[in-house]
């Protein structure tokens, strides 16, 4: 099995006729950057931007919304306009930490990959325009946040350079695991240990068939959709505790955010939240054996997260069953990447053919924000040093295991 890891020279970067609609590119020297605190005026363009591939489903505008309502939390979302049309959308939520303002994306921890929002015509700045674009959001921006966090940033994705990449700081200590797919779904199975592949699948529907069987779920109506996602939080709440970690999915405002994204309305396939489980058939009927929350936009899906029950029939492995399944299904339904998300875990390592190597943007706007800025790019680099030694790492596991309380998140837990 061929690993990558996708690093911002190894794109394949688009020439200007291929990015604008007329070929005329706009410069950021042309923006006008406006500040908003309300998304609905523009509604329209946000959603037309968020459609553009290169652009993340975490900043979809029902993505940001259903989070800072769930949160209560205050948005703030810089525009950037050019010949009365928008052509960058980068949405912010503010949070106070330590006496610290910081603007962030909305979703935190929870989001698996950002990019902002920018127009396909939108050309990379030169350094002198980047470093206006930086005195023109510290000016917009110094009076609501002493800094700005734009984190997990890949500096290059699916063919396109981020156009802030110039202000990358520092790598990210989280990477996220992708399997590409092809519409035949043995050419997919085909890029990992195939064979091996095939054996785990039959031998896990052989042991379920042998209680009884079972069946691939993805519930419809709301009652059923929601029913399912309080039992994902309540198997993950166990399986964590058994391992002693704290739970990311505890407070009340993380349940209410996904609660509100399964409220969304599917567009065709794509959908901010879907759940897939494992139900058990005979005499365990109705047993959810594993569950797996998938987000899709275009031909990009994210599994957000996962979890598996136990306690009835463990060595069938409903899990990878679980995997199987969704993978192979959204092969059937034209996906191109199947994304496992940040952190680093066996199981994302046994299905991904690929690494994409994500980058942080700190940005002060403050003198307090200049003094945080070196104390997050020290913690980070510290992160990235310990995920990268084994043995370090598995030292710093045991002991989150043994002393962070279970009732909260811990700094740099996984949302996984």
């Amino acid at each position: 099995m061929q690993k990558q890891e996708i690093r911002q020279e190894e794109q394949t970067v688009p020439t200007p006729g291929e990015l604008g609609a007329d070929g005329d590119m706009v410069r950021f020297a042309d923006l006008t950057l406006l500040v908003l605190n309300d998304p609905q005026p523009i509604e329209v363009e946000w959603r037309r931007l968020e459609r553009l591939t290169k652009n993340s489903l975490h900043q979809r505008f029902d993505w940001c919304l259903a989070w800072t309502h769930a949160r209560k939390s205050e948005l703030v979302i810089i525009q950037g306009v050019a010949h009365n049309r928008t052509h960058l959308i980068l949405p912010l939520e503010i949070v106070t930490d330590k006496g610290f303002r910081v603007a962030r994306f909305p979703g935190d921890r929870f989001n698996n990959l950002n990019s902002g929002l920018f127009d396909a015509d939108l050309a990379e700045p030169d350094a002198e325009e980047l470093q206006n674009f930086v005195h023109a959001t510290r000016t917009a921006l110094k009076d609501t946040a002493d800094i700005i966090v734009l984190d997990n940033i890949p500096l290059a994705w699916r063919g396109a350079r981020h156009p802030l990449l110039g202000l990358a700081t520092n790598e990210n200590h989280n990477r996220s695991f992708q399997l590409p797919l092809f519409p035949n779904f043995e050419a997919t199975i085909a890029q990992l240990n195939a064979k091996s592949r095939r054996k785990k699948f039959r031998s896990s529907s052989r042991k379920l068939e042998a209680i009884g069987g079972y069946d691939y779920i993805c519930p419809e109506s709301r009652a059923e959709k929601h029913a399912l996602l309080d039992l994902f939080f309540h198997q993950k709440s166990e399986r964590l505790a058994q391992f002693r970690l704290p739970d990311v999915f505890q407070p009340d405002d993380i349940r209410q955010f996904f609660h509100r994204l399964l409220d969304v309305p599917a567009e065709g396939f794509d959908t901010p939240l879907s759940l897939f489980a494992i139900r058990l058939r005979g005499e365990h009927a109705g047993h959810i054996a594993a569950i797996a929350g998938l987000s899709r936009k275009g031909d990009h899906i994210i599994c957000q997260f996962s979890s598996i029950d136990e306690s009835i029939c463990p060595e069938a492995s409903p899990g990878e069953l679980l995997f199987w399944l969704t993978i192979e299904q959204s092969c059937r339904q034209g996906a191109a990447i199947f994304d496992f998300g940040v952190g680093d875990q066996p199981y994302k390592r046994n299905w991904c053919t690929q690494q994409t190597v994500q980058h942080d943007i700190l940005l002060p706007l403050t003198w307090k924000g200049s003094l945080l800025r070196p104390l997050m790019m020290g913690a980070t680099k510290a992160k990235v040093a310990i995920k990268r030694n084994p043995h370090l790492y598995s030292l710093v596991q045991r002991w989150r295991a043994g002393h962070c309380p279970k009732d909260r998140a811990a700094p740099g837990s996984e949302a996984e």
